[in-house]
């Protein structure tokens, strides 16, 4: 293994508990640690954050190179996510809307799969 994969190893499973934990802590009423939930939340995200620098750094590559190509692709993430959760509620919180749900749902994969294809490029 690698050295750079490894550090993204360690910092990746640090990074994505803190961030889990942090979540269930604000999103469990259960536990009443929301303040709590978002400080850890915000320092898994930060860890997360470390961890795509410092491997950038290990192979050689500028930190962050910002391209119109690039900010698509996070937007595209970004409204793919919601919209699958946003469909996920719809089938799991809100009631009676199983089919539009699903709908919604697997509108919302399709945008995620459109990353494909954006990021890789088709050959």
């Amino acid at each position: 293994m690698k050295k750079e994969n490894f550090v993204t190893l360690i910092l990746g499973t640090i990074g994505g508990i803190l961030f889990a934990i942090g979540m269930c802590m604000c999103l469990l009423p259960e536990w009443n640690a929301f303040t709590q939930g978002v400080v850890m939340s915000a320092v898994g995200a930060v860890v997360l954050l470390v961890m795509l620098l410092v491997r950038r750094k290990m192979k050689g590559k500028p930190a962050i190179k910002i391209t119109g190509k690039a900010v698509g692709a996070v937007a595209l993430g970004i409204v793919g996510a919601l919209v699958l959760g946003v469909g996920m509620c719809m089938v799991m919180v809100w009631e009676g809307l199983m089919v539009p749900g699903i709908i919604v749902g697997v509108l919302g994969i399709v945008l995620l799969l459109c990353l494909i294809p954006l990021c890789k490029g088709l050959k």
